[in-house]
């Protein structure tokens, strides 16, 4: 049952984060854009607009950084060559709800995307200090390679934040989970609920597949609002 409503909520963070008007499925093979970024020192923390998400990443030197990146590509092939290649939005996509995702190093210009490049704006958000830059770039290097991914628990911010501060943690994932309890503190969904549920007791019949969650659903909005 955990596990379901984990899987569910993951779900609801992506279309949470779902911007309509940009089109998510077209091929990527865009213009190269030049990455408006300052000069960088070896552990900076990097942040750009990926499609969904802010995206984080830590750089290594010699235009290199390390970011944990979702990617369907490794379940779909062995070709080393073309799971190397730049990891596109529907890749990304894809990756993030099949859950495979691994720490990988990639050159700045492929790790913005095209987009422009933030760097450390993260230290004036965070409570704790950061830490020496050359043990966050040794802490991202001691990570690369295949990792446990999850959207909401371990995704591309807890692992940065771990590198630079020492602590994984998400303000993206906060946001969301803020976002939802004022959904499950609204007593309108309770209302809403019970009138899908009732509806959906009318189209499919009085059995406990529907009448359990026609009941459970409401009462527990109601119990947590």
């Amino acid at each position: 049952m955990l596990d379901s409503l984990t899987f569910l909520f993951e779900k609801l963070f992506i279309f949470s984060n779902l911007n309509l008007f940009k089109s998510l499925w077209q091929e990527e093979e865009e213009e190269e854009c030049a990455v408006r970024c300052p000069a960088l020192r070896r552990g900076d923390l990097l942040e750009v607009q990926r499609t969904l998400f802010v995206h984080y990443g830590i750089y290594l030197g010699e235009n290199r950084v390390a970011h944990l990146m979702p990617d369907i590509m490794p379940v779909l092939t062995n070709n080393k060559q073309l799971i190397q290649s730049v990891v596109t939005n529907k890749r990304l996509i894809l990756g993030c709800i099949y859950k495979n995702a691994s720490i990988r190093v990639d050159s700045i210009e492929d790790f913005a995307y095209g987009a422009p490049v933030l760097v450390n704006d993260m230290d004036m958000k965070m409570k704790c200090q950061a830490l020496a830059n050359e043990d966050v770039a040794r802490r991202a290097e001691r990570l690369i390679g295949a990792i446990p991914y999850s959207l909401l628990w371990y995704n591309c911010e807890h692992f940065v934040t771990y590198c630079r501060y020492g602590t994984p943690v998400s303000q993206q994932t906060e946001r969301f989970c803020n976002s939802l309890k004022s959904v499950i503190r609204d007593q309108r969904s309770v209302a809403l609920s019970v009138v899908l549920g009732v509806m959906y007791t009318i189209c499919f019949g009085l059995a406990p597949s529907t009448t359990l969650p026609t009941f459970l659903i409401p009462f527990t909005l109601w119990m947590a609002g």
